[in-house]
């Protein structure tokens, strides 16, 4: 087999590494991509010319025009677990498998958000960014996570993780989801009303879509009790972002974190991240080694099943992949 692997040589070392793409080349012949930008559409189909399978970092699309150009692409793998941006009609339309790979992530966002809630706490990268600009650093009163309330909208992998921190720390959890039937020991179920009254911290975690979009707006911002905290670790489309700065310019709200927004590759805002009372972090929360190394691997698990002719786990549509039928016959 070969196999192009999208990641520019800047976006390789922090979404990829060295370690699994010796472990992909064990089944594999892997092109690299040289041209220093991400590649979309024909681009990115002449690029991977000749390659059976295409092994894409969450910057780089799986748009119509690219399976349209690849007439030998058998398989298109998504280093990532959100496939949105892959157009898995038209790569069905073609036969081509599309993959995404399995949340390796939990414990790095969980312990980034443990940290945002500490920094809106105590007001450290306030104090960070005035010693480095050459000011004094003014003291301020903080406020302790023991004893505070934390609200978990969603309940998931990563919120059931961060209740625990939180639990951990003293805090007192809450947690809405309306998918969920029951919740672990010592966290109580509540209503998304009672969660945004009660919590001293409202961490958004909710899955997205057409359903929970914009359910964070002036209504739902308005019953966050005066003075608590807002922190988005899920997706910016969750978000109304005028209705957030709103909140804080009224000082409602003390102060939000966000690691996602509406801005390319789903970043928060510059506008929203250059206020004082807001610490944005460049859609970060799963960037770390070991979760970034889970992900790339289960490419390189993907792909060695494909080169035995075998369906991959993380198939999203394996009904229309006719394709694959090329690499068992061989």
């Amino acid at each position: 087999m070969k196999v192009f692997l999208t990641h520019t040589e800047a976006a390789f070392p922090r979404y990829y590494g060295e370690r699994a793409l010796a472990a992909l080349r064990q089944h594999a012949e892997v092109v690299r991509n040289t041209t220093g930008r991400v590649l979309e559409g024909a681009a990115l189909a002449e690029a991977a010319a000749g390659c059976q399978a295409i092994v894409a970092d969450r910057a780089t699309p799986g748009q119509a025009a690219t399976f349209a150009a690849a007439p030998d692409l058998v398989a298109f793998l998504r280093c990532a677990v959100d496939i949105s941006t892959i157009n898995v009609p038209a790569a069905s339309r073609h036969g081509v498998l599309v993959t995404h790979a399995t949340p390796g992530f939990t414990e790095a966002v969980a312990e980034l958000g443990l940290g945002m809630m500490l920094d809106l706490a105590r007001g450290i990268s306030e104090a960070v960014v005035a010693g480095r600009s050459g000011q004094a650093p003014q003291p301020r009163q903080g406020r302790q996570l023991t004893g505070a309330t934390l609200g978990l909208i969603g309940y998931g992998r990563i919120a059931q993780r961060l209740g625990r921190l939180g639990q951990a720390c003293g805090m007192r959890v809450l947690a809405h989801d309306p998918h969920v039937s029951g919740f672990s020991e010592d966290v109580t179920g509540a209503t998304l009303e009672e969660v945004l009254a009660e919590a001293d911290f409202v961490v958004c975690l909710a899955v997205a879509s057409p359903e929970t979009a914009e359910m964070m707006n002036a209504r739902t911002f308005g019953l966050m009790r005066k003075g608590a905290f807002f922190v988005n670790l899920a997706r910016g489309g969750l978000v109304d972002e005028a209705a957030l700065e709103a909140a804080l310019d009224s000082g409602h709200l003390a102060g939000a974190a966000l690691d996602v927004g509406s801005a390319p590759d789903q970043m928060p805002p510059p506008r929203l991240a250059r206020r004082p009372d807001v610490i944005a972090t460049p859609h970060v929360g799963g960037l770390t080694r070991e979760a970034t190394e889970h992900q790339a691997m289960d490419t390189v698990r993907q792909v060695a099943a494909l080169a035995e002719g075998r369906l991959p786990q993380g198939a999203a549509n394996a009904d229309a992949a006719h394709r694959l039928e090329r690499l068992r016959q061989a």
